[in-house]
């Protein structure tokens, strides 16, 4: 064959397999590159321009977390198994009631027990909030800091309070990364709201949910005088054992609450979460800060929340305020004025319609400032001015209550003529000398009996209770108490004075049913 039939057949050849490529490719091209070279994978633009709306939301959302989590640290403290308390035990039982039997991680049983949660720098120099029940009786120099950029550092315990869990810690550390403080008393439910910490032990982790509810009391601080506040910002942002200390951030980067608990059945997150508001949160951490321990205000009263019955039998025109069930003798408010049966409304000009924004607005003063209080009594709105006192002031007035106390022993009811007041469901005899003396009261009937289910038992009384007063009017008979409660129309409402066995003196409504 011919030289010029051989590239003749060739360039036929190598012209055909080039035709071939054509068509197959559908005339759309092939990529002839070199092996090694980089493989293009899915598609070489976004297929969505994003709403700007849920661009900036988005942009807010990163700006918060970027901003906020250099502030937060990750607190591990160690303590002995042989050096741990039985009150510690007993408070770490309602704790586990929401963090479960894991919140502190076991250890070998010879070895140390280590827990560890969430706090966030409040000051350039080192010092961090977190919560009293992430700290509370730690080995010494048990606890141990690690900021946002994996530093570590020892922390010194700087104070705690237990009636509010908190509680300061300090590191050597200077020109630290502060979180912004904002004021809870601007949150408001349906906001949007941040949880950063270290759940589980994931560091630097963020949720976001809303505010579902405010004013929270959920049973977590066990402490039988009553001091513990409870006036919790309950959100739906996912938070779990670690968490606790953390801040609950607004979407301005500002912290407006502390993590503490989650309502859970199985030791894990499962909808809800609590948070203290952060401005008891400033108070209590300057107060340890400057003073090694929280200088709270107190009324020296036992208090209750008004409900619709309590509102219509004191006269107002919905139920609102916190109602005053008596006034410990010689204590800030009985100084001031305040009588058993006030219901205060207000505390400086700001409505308190729940023991626990009383409790919180009194407990944000310090003793020896003065509170203005807002007063319903005899269905008019008068003013007190309070000078407070402090804890230990009112204590000391408690113990000398009850080192007065006469009789201990148990009344005995009077036998003779009883009167069935069916209206309410209830049956009174007159009291004897054996029952003034052990009631220290001079006039009443003592309640002899209640109806199951029947209107005074739905309200509070009970069996043993002694009735002084009927609205304003003083009780000395049961056919007087009979008389009064006949009197009233079906959907009336009155307010009963009641002493009851323990020598308590409380309000009981009753509203006539219809």
């Amino acid at each position: 064959m011919s030289t010029k039939s051989v590239l003749a057949a060739v360039f036929l050849i190598s012209l055909g397999i080039i035709f071939g490529v054509v068509l197959v490719s559908s005339f759309k091209g092939v990529d002839f590159s070199f092996a090694g070279e980089d493989v293009k994978l899915g598609a070489q633009q976004a297929p969505i321009k994003p709403n700007s709306t849920l661009q900036a939301l988005n942009d807010a959302f990163h700006n918060v977390g970027k901003t906020v989590t250099p502030s937060v640290v990750f607190v591990q403290v160690e303590m002995s198994q042989e050096s741990e308390s039985d009150s510690q035990d007993d408070q770490n039982q309602f704790f586990y009631k929401f963090f479960g039997p894991n919140f502190k991680f076991d250890m070998p049983k010879r070895g140390p027990e280590v827990g560890s949660g969430s706090g966030f720098i409040i000051t350039a120099n080192g010092y961090i909030l977190t919560n009293n029940h992430v700290v509370a009786n730690t080995k010494k120099n048990g606890i141990k800091v690690q900021l946002s950029d994996t530093r570590e550092f020892k922390a010194k315990l700087i104070g705690t309070d237990k009636y509010t869990d908190l509680a300061v810690i300090k590191i050597d550390a200077d020109n630290l990364p502060v979180a912004a403080l904002g004021n809870s008393d601007d949150v408001e439910v349906g906001h949007i709201v941040f949880a950063i910490g270290a759940p589980l032990g994931l560091k630097s982790t963020m949720t976001e949910g809303i505010v579902s509810a405010l004013g929270r009391n959920i049973g977590i601080i066990n402490d039988q005088s009553g001091y513990g506040i409870e006036n919790f910002i309950q959100t739906d942002a996912a938070v779990n054992p670690g968490n606790s200390g953390g801040p609950l951030v607004n979407i301005d980067g500002e912290v407006v609450g502390i993590n503490t608990a989650i309502a859970t059945t199985n030791a894990r997150y499962q909808g809800y979460s609590f948070a203290i508001p952060v401005n008891l949160a400033k108070r209590v951490a300057t107060d340890i800060i400057k003073y090694g321990k929280f200088r709270r205000g107190f009324l020296g009263v036992q208090i209750k929340d008004v409900d619709a019955v309590y509102a219509k039998a004191a006269g107002l025109d919905k139920a609102k305020g916190v109602w005053v069930e008596s006034v410990t003798k010689d204590a800030a408010g009985d100084k001031a004025g305040l009588e058993d049966g006030d219901i205060i409304l207000s505390v400086d000009g700001k409505e308190v319609n729940s023991m626990q924004a009383l409790q919180t607005a009194i407990a944000s003063k310090h003793p020896g400032e003065v509170v203005a209080l807002q007063i319903w009594r005899n269905k008019k709105e008068i003013t007190k001015k309070v000078t407070l006192g402090s804890r230990d002031e009112d204590v000391e007035a408690v113990a000398e209550k009850v080192k007065s106390g006469k009789d201990e022993t148990d009344a005995e009811v009077e036998t003779e003529k009883s009167i069935d007041v069916k209206e309410i469901g209830v049956t009174v005899k007159a009291i004897d000398s054996k029952i003034k003396k052990h009631y220290e009261v001079e006039k009443g009937v003592v309640v002899a009996d209640v109806e199951d289910l029947g209107p005074a038992q739905e309200r509070g009384l009970r069996k043993g209770d002694v009735v002084t007063d009927i609205g304003d009017q003083k009780i000395s008979t049961p056919e007087q108490f009979e008389k009064s409660i006949k009197k009233m129309k079906p959907g009336d409402a009155v307010m009963l004075r009641v002493k009851g066995e323990d020598k308590k003196m409380r309000f009981v409504p009753i509203e006539m049913p219809k």
